[in-house]
């Protein structure tokens, strides 16, 4: 009987592998699998065919390095845990990216984890990093109670489904003494794809289509919050691109501008009609000087809705600047009947 074969094991670590080896790797899988130096070869040799390992140097004495496929998974405790440390220790060296890219990931890698280690309320983290010839992926999972419910029971919201409504606007943070509130509203916007699954709900944000949609995700995991982010490796998006786009600069560099998707107001087939559904969409609308109410997917709303976004609470906060978009005939119609003048 044939013995199973030990590239699967190796694919899990051959990043790290080749960095630590690059030139005692026959010598160290040889040691580590206790076979001999010509199977350790033929297990190089099939790495190096599925991109994981590149080969240099003469044929006698090769000198081995990262392939463009690349990955290294990690498991931490939570406690004492920075994420500065772990990105610079155990993450950016095995990875080959542009500049731009490597700046992107690295917010996103020291924020998501950085909200794992101060908000999930778990005592474990996970993270998985994939590079492939196009693409790179990441994935921090922690065991702690579930974003959605942590946001849901600080605001005391009887629906999470509103909790990630009211994250995707920016500025929430459970902790506003140690945190602005920014970070998962700025990566969510500096990947291509991002997406978040929590307490059996999953938000998905993707750049390349401007399109934000919530829907319920049973998912892999029993508890916890775990962040998926993947960016193109050619991508010529940079972080202060996106900074831009949310501030009023060069007069003012505060995050002043946010985009809300009306379509994640709405739960399941519900219209926006009412007054108290335009009520808990304003929440926190004065934190910004000017909020774009992107209407895509939604078809129509209802007179009170719009009476109480434009007219009711225009009048009330006229420093915030409502700017709707993609909106239907029906949606401009009662947008401008709220916002026409009264005699």
């Amino acid at each position: 009987m044939a013995k199973p074969s030990k590239l699967p094991e190796l694919i899990d670590t051959v990043t790290e592998d080749v960095v630590n080896h690059p030139q005692d790797l026959t010598r160290h899988y040889a040691q580590r699998l206790g076979i001999s130096r010509v199977a350790a070869n033929n297990y190089i040799q099939q790495l190096e065919v599925g991109g994981w390992i590149a080969r240099s140097g003469p044929s006698t004495r090769p000198v081995f390095s990262p392939g463009y496929r690349r990955e290294i998974t990690k498991l931490y405790k939570i406690q004492d845990l920075e994420e500065d440390t772990v990105w610079s220790k155990d993450f950016k060296p095995y990875f080959n990216l542009a500049p731009n890219v490597l700046n992107i990931v690295n917010h996103g890698f020291t924020e998501m984890l950085n909200n794992a280690i101060d908000h999930s309320a778990g005592d474990e983290v996970f993270i998985w990093a994939r590079q492939s010839e196009t693409r790179f992926g990441l994935a921090i999972s922690d065991n702690g109670i579930g974003i959605f419910k942590k946001i849901a029971d600080a605001l005391h919201l009887v629906d999470m489904r509103q909790a990630l409504f009211e994250l995707s606007k920016g500025k929430f943070t459970t902790d506003p003494t140690r945190h602005s509130g920014e970070g998962v509203f700025f990566t969510s916007r500096m990947f291509d794809s991002f997406r978040i699954k929590a307490n059996g709900l999953e938000y998905h944000h993707d750049t390349l289509s401007s399109d934000d949609f919530l829907r319920d995700a049973k998912g892999i995991f029993a508890s916890g919050t775990v962040v998926f982010m993947n960016i193109d490796l050619s991508c010529a998006r940079t972080a202060a691109d996106v900074y831009a786009q949310y501030t009023n600069a060069p007069d003012d560099f505060d995050f002043s501008k946010t985009v809300v998707p009306m379509r994640l107001a709405q739960y399941g087939d519900e219209q926006l009609v009412s007054r108290s559904q335009a009520k808990r969409l304003i929440a926190r609308f004065d934190r910004f000087k000017k909020v774009i109410l992107d209407f895509k997917g939604v078809q129509e709303i209802g007179q009170a809705f719009a009476d109480e976004l434009f007219r009711v609470y225009a009048n009330e906060h006229p420093d915030v600047e409502l700017i709707p978009d993609n909106m239907t005939d029906q949606v401009q119609r009662m947008w401008l009947r709220a916002v026409a003048p009264r005699a």
